[in-house]
């Protein structure tokens, strides 16, 4: 893969300084998690927001690529703890939902938030990134760390491309790319959503001996389901595992996959039988993970994956800061 031009990467700022759209603009996390009609026993949530925790990116960022990008806005975090520090790896873009992303990090030490000074993490650097570096999500694997975000690009015939790729770390600070994850053959140039059963520690859980990774969105269409004994090297085939029947309307992603004793439940993202935006949750076991037992209206939708902070079940979102505001806010399960 080459370097990135800056001509790239100066047209994908200016585009995405353009971007608006309606339907994304009016989300709000509150409207998937706050309540939700029933709520069995093994459903995790609802969720209420924690002020305490809020963050708030203050400043610009130093532009490693010379082009003069800045954000207006950050979202689609993942958290992780370590060290009983909070570390909070988010995607910052010049404007919601635009493409033409970098990723950060923050740690919370001492109940204060310290934003990287090494940020952006993860910046556009080769091709496959020219449009942007988004939504990451952070596995423990092992003795180290893993690093799945959105690879956005386009193809010669003008078409826009979306790859999984992955980095790797000892301590959560310094990472190094090790490029695509989902091979073009299975992904057809798009693929999105590398969920893996993660634990309330943040840490990938093995199924039947080997990682698994959930993929709901591209791959032709195919549902599709990968596998690994290092969460490094994958291979991919079609695995059904996800049925809407009951609810009615159509997927549009799985947001994370939460192990909690012998429960797996899948956390996503679908258009309800009305077609307005929906989240709900599917309940599998461990020991049998492509068997769905049941599904229940309401979800986290926390892309970056569930992480325990004080004993509940957590995540973090931005789509309710004011405009131009660059704020993350962070959601609790509340207590039964």
């Amino acid at each position: 893969m080459h370097p990135v031009s800056p001509d790239a990467l100066l047209a994908s700022y200016r585009e995405a300084l353009a971007h608006t759209n309606a339907l994304t603009d009016r989300i709000s996390t509150d409207q998937f998690s706050a309540r939700y009609p029933e709520r069995p026993d093994w459903a995790i949530g609802p969720f209420v927001r924690d002020e305490s925790l809020t963050f708030r990116l203050d400043g610009q960022w130093p532009d490693p690529t010379g082009v003069g990008w800045t954000s207006d806005s950050v979202y689609n975090p993942t958290v992780i703890v370590r060290d009983d520090e909070l570390h909070l790896f988010y995607r910052a873009s010049p404007r919601k939902e635009s493409t033409a992303s970098r990723i950060g990090h923050a740690i919370r030490r001492a109940g204060a938030w310290e934003d990287s000074p090494a940020n952006p993490v993860v910046f556009p650097t080769v091709e496959n990134e020219a449009l942007g570096c988004e939504d990451p999500k952070v596995y423990a694997i092992d003795d180290r760390y893993v690093l799945f975000y959105n690879g956005i690009w386009r193809r010669d015939d003008g078409s826009v491309a979306v790859d999984i790729l992955c980095a790797v770390s000892d301590d959560l600070e310094n990472w190094e790319k090790r490029g695509l994850v989902v091979p073009y053959e299975v992904s057809e140039y798009w693929a999105k959503g590398a969920v893996i059963p993660r634990d309330e520690h943040g840490r990938a859980v093995r199924i039947d001996g080997e990682y698994l990774m959930f993929l709901s969105e591209g791959c032709g269409g195919r549902s599709t389901v990968g596998r690994s004994p290092d969460g490094l090297a994958w291979s991919f085939s079609e695995q059904p595992y996800l049925d809407l029947t009951a609810l009615g309307g159509s997927l549009f992603e799985v947001a994370c996959a939460a192990v909690r004793g012998d429960d797996l439940v899948l956390d996503f993202f679908y258009a309800d039988a009305h077609g307005d935006f929906a989240a709900a949750q599917a309940l599998y076991r461990v020991d049998d993970p492509f068997t769905q037992l049941a599904v229940n209206r309401g979800g986290s939708l926390a892309w970056g994956g569930l992480q325990a902070i004080d004993g509940r079940w957590s995540f973090a979102q931005g789509w309710d800061a004011p405009p131009g505001s660059r704020e993350l806010y962070f959601y609790k399960e509340v207590a039964a």
